[in-house]
């Protein structure tokens, strides 16, 4: 198997991008979710890659086997979202999830951002305690930025001061 390395997206990528996001919500996880009910995915240039935001993939071979993107939410805030791995090339020996989480905080340190908040599903148990590894603490909905973009399908929130 050779390496994977992680990019910013490039609308070549923008069709496997969907088939993995919504694959692993819907077809793994049973969320109730389809392409159509996120069109930011049709956009990821103009919704992620703007301001302090950016949307990156983990490709091997020209095939997409990780997401992971910031909006930008303003105040220094940045709103982490799709973060996801093809089932098969999560956790050891790659490591592709934490590289993508890793890409991020760089980013943030580089763009001066002192605070990332992400919504959840309550189902997605491994996520939650990747989150909390990586500094991550729960926090009430009420608590959340006016400016976060919320998905219905999040229930559980968490944020990382930087």
């Amino acid at each position: 198997m050779t390496g994977f390395r992680i990019t910013p997206f490039t609308k070549e990528y923008e069709q496997q991008v969907i088939d993995l996001i919504v694959g692993i919500q819907s077809g793994e996880f049973g969320v109730n979710i389809s392409a159509a009910d996120q069109p930011d995915l049709k956009i990821i240039p103009e919704f992620y890659q703007k301001g302090s935001g950016n949307f990156w993939i983990a490709l091997q071979d020209n095939e997409v086997l990780g997401t992971i993107s910031l909006t930008d939410i303003g105040n220094a805030q940045v709103g982490l979202r799709k973060m996801f791995v093809k089932n098969g090339y999560r956790g050891k020996p790659l490591n592709i999830g934490q590289k993508l989480m890793d890409t991020t905080f760089n980013w943030c340190n580089e763009h001066s951002i002192k605070q990332i908040f992400l919504g959840t599903v309550p189902t997605y148990y491994a996520a939650h305690r990747f989150y909390e590894k990586n500094g991550f603490s729960r926090l009430e909905k009420n608590e959340l930025p006016k400016t976060f973009h919320l998905m219905d399908a999040d229930k559980w929130f968490y944020y990382k001061n930087l």
